[in-house]
């Protein structure tokens, strides 16, 4: 089999890559039936000349390849008529950006495999870079923070090598006596608790968090237990992520005593909203700083009117009417940090990892027998088709 390691070509300056010189290192030792080929980049953070170290052809055209394995969506024109495709698609919840990329796809009878659904048999997924969303979030928070409050300037997390260098860069931030809420659990949550953790601010209780007052910066973690109630019966966490519209926000109390909100939860379309655009005009609302991980757009948090770029990840929203200003533009505003692409910021972490997991929980079953159905559970398309699993995005695919 012929693989293609492809070049990123849709995404802003992405220099993330699914396969690294040390997993292509592994995938050549240990399936010797594969060819691998690598589409030069001048952009991608490993350098072509790391993967001709191995014994690794780079080439310009990749359209001999089989199989080809990027990160993001491929550009329009560069979609190949026959292919097999492994990427994140953001077609699988009818995203209607990606609508006419998802017809062409169908049309030139492509074979989509989408990352966010190489799961197990618990539909626990197998790769992600959510972790490293956490990290770079929680980092803008943090110079949103320096910005804010103690009026320093740190570096975007673009001009750090690696995390060891956002941990340096934060090192020079006192910080004051701020409240920070953080909401979720999951590898994006644990993530943003790898940054404030590091900066050693102590973690309340969310009772403690909403009772008390500290002379010193203070973090809660917010579960969905804490954040939503039930609208009738008591709450049960599988029951909410079964049927959410049956829940309400619980959120409002921390917006009067939360200076900064980091927003790393999980939230689908019918799940309550946080707050409201009425509550942003009360005089109690105390939140000025928010780092929407998340980023759902149009979602659960009103001051998130879009999603911001890693070259200019902040804006300013004037809470009176919702509408956006530059950023730190008044102590009045609230400042948001919205970007849809955070692993992105840091490519050479973010890579490493997520390759790894590749080859250990997929490429067992993507290069040999699929015994679990991890490779089933993940293809939306075959050959252009809908396959069984995703045949409700028939309609979505359709229009």
């Amino acid at each position: 089999m012929k693989v293609g390691i492809l070049r990123e070509t849709r995404r802003w300056q992405d220099r993330r890559v699914a396969i690294t010189p040390e997993t292509a290192a592994l995938m050549l030792q240990n399936h010797p039936e594969i060819e691998l080929f690598v589409q030069s980049s001048d952009l991608r953070v490993h350098q072509d000349h790391e993967y001709q170290q191995l014994g690794i052809s780079v080439v310009d055209d990749v359209s001999h390849c089989d199989l080809l394995i990027g990160v993001k969506e491929v550009a329009n024109e560069a979609l190949m008529e026959g292919k097999t495709y492994v990427m994140f698609s953001h077609v699988a919840k009818e995203q209607a950006y990606n609508r006419d990329f998802f017809k062409l796809m169908a049309q030139k009878k492509i074979t989509l495999l989408d990352y966010e659904y190489f799961v197990d048999q618990h539909r626990t997924r197998l790769v992600a870079f959510g972790f490293w969303a956490g990290v770079v979030g929680a980092y803008y928070a943090f110079v949103g923070i320096g910005k804010r409050f103690c009026r320093i300037e740190l570096p975007g997390p673009e001009n750090c090598k690696d995390l060891n260098e956002l941990h340096r860069q934060l090192s020079r931030l006192r910080i004051p006596a701020l409240k920070i809420v953080v909401t979720g659990g999951g590898r994006v949550a644990s993530g943003a608790l790898e940054i404030i953790n590091h900066q050693g601010i102590p973690e309340v209780l969310p009772k403690e968090f909403l009772e008390h007052e500290y002379d010193h910066p203070v973090f809660t973690r917010l579960d969905p237990e804490d954040y939503v109630k039930r609208k009738v019966g008591m709450f049960n966490e599988q029951h909410f992520y079964d049927h959410p519209a049956d829940y309400e926000s619980a959120f409002l109390p921390y917006t009067k005593v939360a200076d900064v909100f980091i927003a790393s939860h999980f939230w689908n379309q019918v799940s309550p909203h946080f707050f409201t655009a009425d509550d942003l005009k009360s005089n109690d609302f105390g939140i000025s700083l928010i780092s929407d991980i998340s980023c759902d757009v149009p979602g659960p948090i009103p001051t998130t009117l879009r999603t911001s770029e890693i070259g200019s990840p902040f804006y300013d929203v004037d809470a009176t009417n919702l509408i956006e200003r530059a950023p730190f533009s008044s102590p009045d505003h609230v400042t948001v940090a919205a970007v849809d692409n955070l692993p992105a910021a840091l490519p050479m972490d973010a890579s490493r990892t997520f390759a790894r997991d590749l080859y250990h929980e997929v490429f067992p079953s993507l290069f040999g027998k699929d015994s679990e159905g991890i490779i089933e559970r993940a293809t939306i398309l075959k050959k252009g088709k809908l396959t069984p699993g995703f045949s409700y995005l028939n309609d979505f695919l359709e229009e």
